[in-house]
């Protein structure tokens, strides 16, 4: 199969995944979003079909106070033979720990805390045993990938936390994974912050406790001197074998808006790439150890799948639409091909959990239109970064009348751009580019257009975090009623 990446493009960071019957499953972070940790599954490694979310109740997600990137970070997905472990940390609480199950599609158990400080935790099994590895400090006060013995039950450590390895030298050392392919234990690991350093560094050893010693080709992975090119940020990887023996890589990236400047807004995607095992013993990724744009793997069956067309009814809460911080129980239902919102007094600009539910942009050519029949003070349509970065095509109430307006939040600043009159239901149209967002909307006088605003200024250079562009709809104040919902990507890759 010839495919292109990225293989999941959107808000998928932290890819993380695992083999089990024949099944691929993979988790990503989520942040600040309910429910939390994304799942997809596939038969073909290059073709993910969204199943839902892991943390799904609020006993297994506290999301209270979350500031945007925060909360749920990293998660790892293992397979034991019997049980399905999702593992990851609560930056909010401050806690790691994992949940578990024996079909990942259903509901997973309550956590499990592990008292092991760090984050990017990932779990390793062998002849019984439990692994517990994070990005830490071990009980001697040495930093870098701890790792300690656990009892799978209940979490607690069966042993001292010891350090493992302390990387190349790359700042930022995170998302450390164990492996045992042949004769050797694999550490891999990733440095360099998950900015344009990004890299993925690896080490090996006889025994899962060491010596570990640094691949002489580290770091195995980079796209930082890979320029001018489209894609970079390559780093946080996981690998995974197929039933053929085949090994690949999953990792994250982004793509830039433009090569020539330094903005991406659709957050950091899911990349693939073959894997060799040298005769030395060492792993080397791709063909230079770079991510590239497109693969040709024969030994990939099928063919790549196009994006659909995204409406109420292929979509669902949860797999496919995100709340803030939690649960949006009255505050939204999407049923009938309708979303219904109630809203309260929380806007898109608090630290809080308002009438609101989004869904991943996953192409910079893209249009996203909704019918909105509204009673709210305020509704609408929004191309969200985070509560300090949107662009909002909302109807509103002003001055004894209703107008649709664009209106504008960078940083403090919050400003009414354009405004027309309209009254009943309202058609909302956003058009994006590699560029920016073009908004207008469809009143019984006609196509109405509010106005241009660039990508940058909510890219994630501009904005800060770690998450991507969503196309959000919301309500404060008063019930939103919206139809005939459709995004529609016109691009599918990176080229």
């Amino acid at each position: 199969m010839r495919f292109q990446n990225p293989v999941i493009p959107g808000f998928y960071p932290d890819p993380s995944v695992c083999r089990a019957g024949g099944v691929y499953y993979m988790v990503h972070s989520t942040f600040q979003y309910f429910p939390g940790v994304a799942l997809s599954r596939s038969e073909d490694l290059v073709n993910w079909r969204p199943v839902g979310s892991v943390l799904t109740e609020e006993s297994q997600l506290d999301l209270r106070g979350a500031r945007a990137s925060g909360g749920v970070y990293a998660p790892t997905i293992r397979h034991d033979g019997t049980y399905f472990y999702m593992v990851t940390t609560n930056t909010t609480t401050g806690k790691n720990f994992y949940v578990r199950t024996k079909d990942p599609e259903s509901r997973w158990s309550e956590p499990v805390t592990v008292d092991q400080d760090g984050i990017d935790p990932s779990l390793f099994f062998e002849d019984g045993k439990a692994y517990f590895l994070s990005n830490g400090t071990d009980d001697r006060g040495i930093h870098g990938v701890v790792q300690c013995e656990i009892d799978i039950e209940t979490g607690k450590k069966l042993g001292p936390s010891v350090c493992l390895w302390q990387g190349t030298g790359g700042r930022f050392l995170e998302s450390p994974h164990m492996y045992h392919i042949g004769r050797w234990y694999y550490l891999m690991a990733a440095e360099g912050g998950t900015e344009y350093g990004h890299m993925i560094t690896c080490a090996r050893a006889e025994h899962p406790w060491g010596p570990f010693t640094g691949a002489p080709n580290n770091p195995i992975l980079t796209n930082r001197n890979k320029a001018p090119f489209e894609i970079q940020g390559t780093g946080h990887g996981d690998l995974v074998q197929d039933g053929q023996g085949n090994w690949y890589l999953f990792c994250l990236g982004f793509r830039q808006n433009n090569v020539w400047e330094q903005h991406h807004t659709l957050g950091r995607e899911t990349f693939l790439a073959p894997v060799t095992v040298t005769g030395g013993g060492w792993l080397t990724v791709g063909h230079d150890g770079t991510m590239d744009g497109a693969y040709d793997l024969p030994a990939l069956p099928g063919q790549q799948e196009p994006l659909p067309v995204y409406t109420f009814d292929n979509t669902a809460y949860g797999r496919d639409w995100l709340a803030l911080r939690a649960a949006p129980g009255e505050r939204a239902a999407l049923k009938d091909g309708r979303m219904i919102l109630n809203g309260t007094e929380e806007g898109l600009n608090q630290i809080g959990s308002p009438a609101f539910l989004a869904i991943r942009q996953k192409a910079f050519d893209m249009r996203a239109e909704v019918t909105l029949d509204s009673a709210a003070e305020e509704a609408g349509m929004t191309v969200y970064m985070d509560e300090t970065a949107h662009y909002d095509l909302c109807a509103r109430k002003a001055g004894g009348r209703r107008e649709v307006c664009l209106t504008i939040t960078i940083g403090p600043v919050r400003h009414v751009c354009a405004s027309v009159p309209a009254e009943g239901p309202v058609r909302l149209r956003v058009n994006g580019t590699r560029d920016g967002y073009a908004f207008a909307c469809l009143t019984e006088d006609g196509e109405r257009r509010l106005g241009e605003m660039p990508a940058k200024y909510i890219s994630t250079e501009t904005a800060g975090g770690f998450t991507g562009v969503m196309i959000g709809l919301y309500a404060v104040r008063g019930q939103a009623v919206f139809s005939g919902f459709s995004m529609e990507s016109y691009e599918k890759t990176a080229h």
